[in-house]
């Protein structure tokens, strides 16, 4: 493992990989951050069914409020750790460097840990009934991923992912093994005890946040077990360190409190419309409409669990991409290279939308099958259905304003995304209100709020990014023959599909088996379109091709099937 930092910096050294070397890497973070979230929905279903929508309502719930306290103690650490080692890294200021790393550490203890302990007491003000002693088992969990953080960071600034790769997608099985196996017992221990319904579900919520703090803490143990084996390496290259002036640990600590704080509050707000549409739903569903609070509860937990699930997978693309670029263009500006950062935000873009377009174009046409695919639930699939195939849309514009965040921290405009966020966070509820209080649209209205707060902050990051680093987005091959070619491949995956179904439906009495097989055959032949699509219109090259993971493999493909 020692040789994968110094393996890394070498070719980050050498100018011929400068290029695609961050694509490479945020390729291998999105693989890991696919398989990751394919476990989270693979696990999600059959906890569902153990847990039922209620349970399910009191876990999104209290989950809501804990990833707002993360974000402000610990979320945006390792992007911001990373930008600050990486312009140390690129000077070669190996003392420097480890000294960030040791202060960031001192910090998100400290932080993480008062953190924790508020969001035990403060539980009860935070959430309603039920929802109380899940927040609290949360709470330990917290201060463990601060820790976890750090370590990310430190590896990321090397740029080399796969360490955070690997501690993703153990965090993830272990939390999928241990949701299921203490929501079932939890559950099975209330039921002996004679515990009603509700009692019954909040304490398979309660089991199934034990699993999120089981996954952080077996995330952080790896990341501490493979910074041990590279310590030998590091003291080594900190000896042959030649830099002149060592900065003091006050002034380390003031550096770190300057660039986590603007990450901090950027991501604390651009995360913060999910808990304020939470709370206002809730509000104004029960205390206005006067809905009941369990039917509520569980609308939300439809609408978080299920369809904001489903379109977040790939965002995984865009979010890797970030925690890639972030590191590259600091190191790109340290050096003075202007152009460079231009070229990677360009190539970065390009990619994340050429996968980005056809998903939210395929999640929007194939809806109803996906849904039933993963959350078989009858119940609430047709809720389910139409609030993923509103969401679709954010996919492209979670993804792209994702990516233009990181950029703009990677620039040291950090106070940008700050702003931004604020902005769109005012304009979504404007739009939010008003729907909950003049329409019966329910949670329809928090689906569409959500659409707001995505296009506003692609706006205005755009606009910024044109400002401060002279960049202006080419439209055509990275926007608008994707969206063709998906366009296209969407309706024929629809019509395969549909066709299917009622094929198969003659002959296999399972719906459920129906349904999945139909949508596996429509997402290979779609996807397959797509790629055809998208080489004939000449909105990827060869050459565009060449600087994707595994590029060379896709372009012996596409010769091998006359397309290049």
């Amino acid at each position: 493992m020692s040789d994968m930092i110094r393996g890394s910096h070498n070719k980050n050294s050498r100018k011929n990989k400068k290029n695609d070397g961050f694509i490479m890497q945020a390729g291998i973070l999105a693989a890991a951050s696919i398989i990751c979230r394919i476990i989270g929905l693979l696990y999600k279903s059959p906890l569902t069914a153990i847990i039922g929508d209620e349970g399910n309502g009191y876990y999104s719930t209290a989950y809501t409020i804990y990833t707002i306290v993360l974000l402000v103690s610990s979320y945006s650490i390792p992007s911001a750790i990373a930008k600050v080692l990486a312009q140390k890294l690129a000077l070669k200021e190996y003392r420097n460097a480890q000294r960030i790393f040791l202060c960031a550490l001192i910090y998100v203890m400290a932080v993480g840990g008062a953190a924790s302990l508020l969001l035990y007491i403060g539980a009860p003000l935070l959430v309603m009934g039920n929802s109380v002693p899940v927040l609290r088992v949360f709470a330990p969990t917290i201060f463990f991923y601060g820790i976890l953080g750090v370590l990310r960071g430190y590896f990321q600034a090397h740029r080399t992912m796969l360490q955070t790769s690997v501690s993703q997608i153990l965090e993830q099985l272990l939390n999928a093994a241990v949701s299921m196996g203490a929501a079932y017992f939890m559950i099975r221990l209330a039921a002996e005890a004679q515990k009603d319904a509700s009692t019954q579900a909040m304490y398979g919520a309660i089991g199934s946040a034990l699993g999120t703090g089981s996954g952080v803490l077996a995330g952080m143990l790896f990341m501490l077990g493979i910074y041990v084996l590279n310590s030998r390496m590091i003291k080594g290259r900190m000896a042959h360190d030649r830099t002149v002036k060592e900065a003091s640990w006050g002034e380390v600590f003031r550096l770190i409190i300057g660039v986590v704080t603007p990450f901090i509050l950027s991501t604390c707000i651009y995360n913060l419309t999910t808990s304020l549409n939470q709370t206002v739903y809730l509000k104004m569903m029960v205390n206005v409409k006067g809905m009941d609070e369990i039917r509520a509860t569980t609308e939300y937990g439809i609408f978080a669990q299920k369809a904001v699930t489903i379109s977040n997978i790939p965002i995984a693309l865009a979010s890797a991409m970030s925690s890639a670029i972030v590191p590259a263009i600091a190191a790109s500006y340290a050096c003075g290279s202007g152009k460079e950062a231009r070229k990677q935000v360009a190539a970065s873009i390009k990619v994340t939308m050429l996968i980005s377009i056809p998903a939210a174009v395929g999640i929007g046409f194939l809806a109803r099958p996906v849904v039933m695919a993963l959350f078989p639930q009858k119940e609430s699939l047709e809720l389910a259905s139409r609030l993923l195939m509103g969401l679709s849309a954010t996919v492209v514009f979670y993804g792209l304003s994702t990516l233009t965040n990181a950029v703009l921290q990677g620039i040291g405009r950090v106070n940008i995304p700050v702003v931004n966020a604020l902005i769109s966070l005012v304009i979504q509820t404007a739009v939010l209100v008003p729907a909950l209080y003049y329409t019966d649209w329910g949670i329809a209205g928090v689906m569409l709020a959500t659409v707001v707060y995505s296009v506003m902050m692609c706006i205005l990051n755009s606009l910024f990014l044109r400002k401060y680093l002279k960049y202006r987005q080419e439209l055509d091959r990275t926007f608008i023959r994707p969206l063709f070619a998906s366009a296209l491949m969407g309706g024929a995956a629809l019509g395969i599909c549909s066709g299917l179904s009622r094929l198969l439906g003659k002959v296999i009495g399972s719906v459920y088996l129906v349904n999945l097989v139909s949508l596996t055959a429509a997402a290979a032949a779609g996807g397959l379109l797509y790629f055809v699509l998208v080489i004939k219109l000449r909105a990827v090259r060869e050459e565009d091709l060449r600087e994707l993971p595994k590029g060379h493999l896709v372009i012996k493909a596409a010769k091998k099937l006359r397309l290049l």
